[in-house]
């Protein structure tokens, strides 16, 4: 193998619980201490279709997906035919007795054996895989009990006899693979989704209201916002379309609940004149972004980064806007939480952009540092009778916000209108008063621009190569720039977790000082170089796109920067 990595690809037909199993030996893999970076290949369809879940883990960190199989587990004849090709030297499919890995190296496991109920078929794969990996017994084992203790102790005990079965045949028969390293430990690690993260990121920034319209790859933010619902007082409302998902979002926003409005691509298209909405009425709401390929339905269930233009031009007329777009499951908490704290405080819509391969891609995470978190900022909940009555919903300011009060939560009198209006929100056509809400509400991207997160930097200060990147691409380029380094190419990288504003102080030097910058990215036309020439004056040299539903890995940008 070409690294120390060791890649699983789970391949089948949907409904066969290849996701079961992938998730469960993903989690022992982290309780176990190992890193993990899982891609989910899935087809847009309810059942069949072949799909895949491709583990890479090593005791090292690993940030992307890889071509490269090491094993290959087979849960029907398609997945030989697909991807047996892409085996690895010393490679091995690993396949039900009952069908044919025609001649490359294979290990025919007999299921029906291990496993007589089909319904166990994925935990006998599960103990086939923790047995040719080294993993302790105990680690699935406890799983299935966290897993399955809700059901009650019989499914539990059953479970675990399929595992102890599919164990000890690994070692009866004699299949044989190289055990994973001895790992450093990781105790108390999250496995988590980049959907789950920006789920956890809105509990933690005190989100009260979730409205949405199914639609994936975004569905899930929804849906573990519902698993808490109860615990947490959160209110989630699946509306009757998109349209109404917004509207429902802003209403909930100007009655003084944190919301969230969670959406791909063809559903965010219906909510753009409800952005406009929010800029004009000066009413915070994030909305989670998550990416899958256009135009129109295009490719469902895969992935690119195609809709920064889409987020950056939303919503007809012009207002301040952030835009994030997390690089790891780490920041999809971090940013989420830090985007409900920047609408507060700009009273602007921020958006949150993921894509389909992060939001399915599990990682170990450290647990999250509540407590450090600063809490956002919090509307006018009362003031006495004095301030109420000299109370102006959109009074003009320096900063360009204006004290923002809840509706009944005091005397003052809160207008919002959706057509230009005086500092006490009622309407107006006075030319003066317009250019003077105009300009307060642009003054507002000062403030914004004042809070921009700096791009990491990662290599050499004057390299003879920069690779600039933006959201989920970050992984796969720090790998893609250390094989450069390890060859003998002075490289380095430049991800941007904000992509709205930039800061063209903080970009042109590390930019100016390269031989040659690249940029990076999951769409046809370049859309983040596009913007960062429009807003810097820096055009870069050279162009490294992807766009066939699939994520960037290293090999890829290697192979289209000629390396």
């Amino acid at each position: 193998m070409s690294d120390a990595s060791v890649n699983i690809c789970i391949g089948g037909e949907a409904g066969q619980g290849l996701a079961t199993v992938g998730q469960m030996l993903a989690k022992s893999l982290v309780r176990g201490g190992y890193e993990i970076t899982v891609h989910q290949d899935y087809m847009s369809r309810i059942r069949g279709g072949h799909n895949t879940f491709s583990i890479r883990t090593s005791t090292e960190s690993v940030t992307a997906p890889i071509e490269r199989i090491d094993i290959l587990v087979a849960l029907a004849q398609e997945t030989v035919v697909l991807h047996a090709g892409d085996l690895a030297d010393n490679g091995l499919v690993i396949i039900d007795s009952e069908l044919d890995a025609g001649d490359y190296p294979h290990i025919k496991v007999p299921f029906k054996e291990i496993a007589p109920k089909a319904i166990f078929t994925n935990i006998a794969a599960l103990g086939i895989l923790a047995a040719l990996l080294g993993l302790d017994r105990d680690i699935p084992a406890k799983l299935i009990n966290d897993t399955f203790g809700k059901k009650g102790q019989e499914i539990v005990d059953q479970n675990v006899e399929v595992l102890d079965k599919a164990m000890a045949w690994v070692n009866e028969s004699g299949a044989d693979f190289p055990d994973l390293p001895p790992a450093k430990g990781g105790e108390g690690r999250l496995m988590l989704s980049g959907n789950e993260a920006i789920a956890l990121g809105a509990l933690a920034a005190g989100v009260k209201f979730c409205s949405f319209y199914p639609m994936t790859p975004s569905t899930s933010v929804a849906l573990n916002l519902i698993s808490y619902g109860a615990k947490m007082g959160v209110v989630v409302e699946q509306a009757e379309d998109e349209i109404a998902a917004v509207n429902m979002g802003l209403g909930a926003s100007f009655a003084g609940a944190r919301t969230i409005v969670p959406t791909s691509g063809g559903g965010f298209a219906l909510m753009t004149e409800g952005v406009s909405l929010a800029g004009i009425i000066e009413q915070p709401i994030v909305f989670a972004l998550v990416m899958r390929p256009g135009p129109a339905t295009g490719l469902p269930t895969r992935s690119e980064q195609a809709d920064l233009n889409l987020a950056l031009y939303a919503g007809h007329g012009e207002f301040p806007r952030a835009i994030y777009a997390p690089g790891t499951v780490g920041q999809c908490f971090d940013l989420t939480h830090k985007a409900f704290d920047v609408a507060e405080k700009y009273q602007s819509p921020v958006f949150v952009l993921s894509d389909q391969f992060q939001a399915d891609s599990f990682r170990a995470v450290e647990p999250f540092h509540l407590d450090a978190l600063p809490e956002p900022v919090l509307p006018l909940m009362e003031m006495d009778d004095a301030e109420a009555a000299k109370y102006e919903r959109y009074a003009i300011t320096d900063s360009g916000v204006s004290p923002r009060a809840v509706p009944g939560m005091s005397r003052a009198l809160v207008v919002a209108d959706s057509d230009e209006h005086t500092p006490d929100g009622h309407i107006t056509e006075d030319k003066m008063v317009r250019v003077a809400q105009q300009d307060k509400r642009m003054r507002k991207g000062q403030g914004l621009l004042s809070e921009v997160i700096p791009p990491e930097y990662v290599g050499d200060e004057t390299p003879d190569l920069l690779l600039v990147c933006w959201g989920s691409t970050r992984g796969a380029v720090l790998e893609a720039a250390q094989e450069l380094r390890d060859t003998g190419t002075s490289a380095a990288v430049m991800h941007f977790s904000q992509v709205y504003p930039l800061n063209a102080q903080d970009l042109l030097p590390k930019l100016e000082a390269a031989n040659k910058v690249a940029c990076v990215e999951s769409n046809a036309t370049g859309q983040f170089a596009d913007l960062l020439q429009r807003e810097t004056g820096y055009k870069v040299a050279q162009k490294v796109l992807r766009y066939d539903g699939w994520p960037f890995t290293a090999a890829s940008i290697l192979e289209q920067l000629g390396a």
